[in-house]
């Protein structure tokens, strides 16, 4: 079950003079008295309930954590990568796709940032996907390389990553994820193609020696599916997909580099083609996954025969796209 944490500074540090003691010190003993508490009622009551000090910047923090904000608990779908991942909400993006076609069956967690590469997502990997945590994602889709694939700066700053470190990156990415249950499934995405020619229109003033270029990605995107292949995770060809698309330079995208709602629905379609035709039990297709409060009920609208409801559970007709 996932924690929620609400955290209190504490102090060890008493007034020990023969003055009245400190308000910080009095704040302290409540607080030792309020965990004693919750503790004894945590063992009183078999809850899923824990109190513990944590060190956070040097000082000490005292934390209660407790179960499920909301229920009931469902799959956890994480987006993991960069900013094709954080602006999945955005422009039609394939994220709030996903959470359309998973509502009441799985939710969607987005963990995306912007201009960052896989060795920045090493630097949080057991942050964002930690083994101790009471509850696994259900899947974790990946995607990392777009700024990796990028020219190297001659100052050697930027997101440039040789190809070698970002296919050992992408394997450590991987290892982990797989390590934290048996249950955990893992989609990695390739890196796309690029517009060229709208980049270096729209990036020009902005930055320096910026280098995007579609030979690049296509090398980074085939070590990615083959580093697939050699760990067996099951992965999107983004590069060649979005290339199907008819006028996909002038429909895919935004700015050259980032997702339009076209370019979000090939990415759609390609992962929800890996889960029908992956073997996992359970299946994480939406079609085979239960959704929530199903049942029938008599609050249900009332058919056109006045006499029996209708169970609108399983309505999709309000979706441009019935994904498949």
């Amino acid at each position: 079950m996932k924690v929620s944490v609400v955290s209190l500074p504490l102090s060890l540090s008493l007034n020990r003079t023969n003055h009245r003691p400190s308000r910080r010190s009095r704040i302290t003993f409540r607080v030792h008295i309020l965990a004693e508490r919750i503790g004894e009622f945590a063992s009183s009551s078999n809850r899923n309930f824990s109190v513990r000090r944590r060190n956070r910047g040097g000082a000490g923090r005292l934390c209660f954590g407790r179960g499920e904000m909301v229920g009931p608990a469902r799959p956890q779908f994480v987006l993991f990568g960069s900013s094709i991942v954080q602006l999945g909400y955005s422009n039609g993006g394939w994220g709030a796709i996903l959470s359309d076609v998973y509502a009441r069956k799985a939710d969607i967690v987005l963990r995306g940032y912007y201009g960052w590469n896989s060795r920045r997502a090493l630097q949080v990997l057991d942050q964002v996907f930690p083994k101790d945590a009471a509850v696994q994602p259900s899947l974790a889709i990946v995607y990392f390389g777009g700024n990796d694939s990028m020219g190297p700066h001659s100052s050697g700053l930027g997101p440039h990553v040789p190809l070698h470190e970002y296919v050992e990156n992408m394997r450590k990415i991987g290892e982990h994820l797989k390590s934290l249950s048996d249950t955990t499934r893992i989609i990695f995405l390739s890196c796309p193609p690029v517009n060229e020619d709208k980049v270096r229109q729209t990036s020009s003033e902005y930055f320096s020696e910026l280098v995007r270029t579609n030979e690049l990605c296509q090398m980074y995107s085939e070590a990615c599916l083959e580093l697939c292949k050699e760990i067996g995770v099951p992965a999107v060809d983004l590069f060649n997909a979005i290339q199907r698309r008819p006028d996909w330079l002038n429909t895919c995208f935004t700015d050259g580099v980032h997702l339009a709602a076209e370019g979000s629905k090939v990415v759609v379609e390609e992962i929800l083609k890996v889960l029908k035709e992956a073997e996992w039990k359970p299946s994480l297709h939406w079609k085979s996954m239960p959704t929530e409060f199903a049942e029938d009920s008599p609050y249900d609208l009332v058919a056109a025969d006045g006499k029996t409801t209708l169970n609108p559970s399983e309505w999709t007709f309000h979706r441009a796209i019935q994904w498949d």
